[in-house]
């Protein structure tokens, strides 16, 4: 049966006149059990209350545990999209850097062509000029595209004409003829 400190301290022991207890010591006694009593049943009390508030507290850490994982799983999850859809970017820009590259060599390549095709077409037209005016044969490197022996690309530029002729040679007149 449990006592509370209540009952024990209203608790009276019964009495007998034969080779009994003695009073005062016994309700002193039962005065320190009470109180005793009382100190583990209030101790007690604050600890039930105590794990009733870290159980509260365990069930919110919990709670924010989860959201935790969730929000850390739904940034790396995030991070891959990211890391993937940049790398995909990266690849789109890079091809089409490659795709603009090739066009442009490919309409260099053809500017180049149709350039040294009028270039040999009007080197052609000029010697036949020459040819058709009588006048003095051009130098053969208008027929072919050779550099005269001893001539640099540097002092070509600077040693021949607009017509592509040595400066000193006479360039006819058109309105000449």
């Amino acid at each position: 049966m449990a006592l509370t400190p209540v009952e024990i301290r209203h608790l009276t022991p019964p009495r007998t006149n034969f080779r009994g207890y003695k009073a005062p010591a016994t309700d002193k006694l039962l005065e320190e059990i009470a109180a005793s009593f009382e100190d583990v049943w209030r101790e007690r009390a604050d600890l039930a209350d105590k794990v009733e508030q870290l159980e509260a507290d365990l069930v919110r850490f919990r709670e924010l545990e989860t959201l935790l994982r969730t929000t850390l799983v739904s940034a790396e999850q995030a991070s891959a999209q990211l890391r993937d859809q940049a790398r995909r970017e990266a690849d789109l820009i890079l091809s089409e850097a490659h795709a603009e590259a090739r066009e442009v060599q490919r309409r260099s390549l053809a500017e180049n062509e149709r350039l040294a095709r009028d270039s040999h077409r009007l080197r052609a037209q000029l010697h036949e000029a020459f040819t058709a005016l009588g006048g003095v044969e051009p130098a053969a490197a208008v027929e072919t595209d050779e550099v005269p022996a001893g001539a640099t690309g540097e002092d070509e530029v600077e040693e021949r004409s607009w017509y592509g002729y040595p400066n000193e040679t006479a360039v006819p007149d058109a309105n000449a003829a």
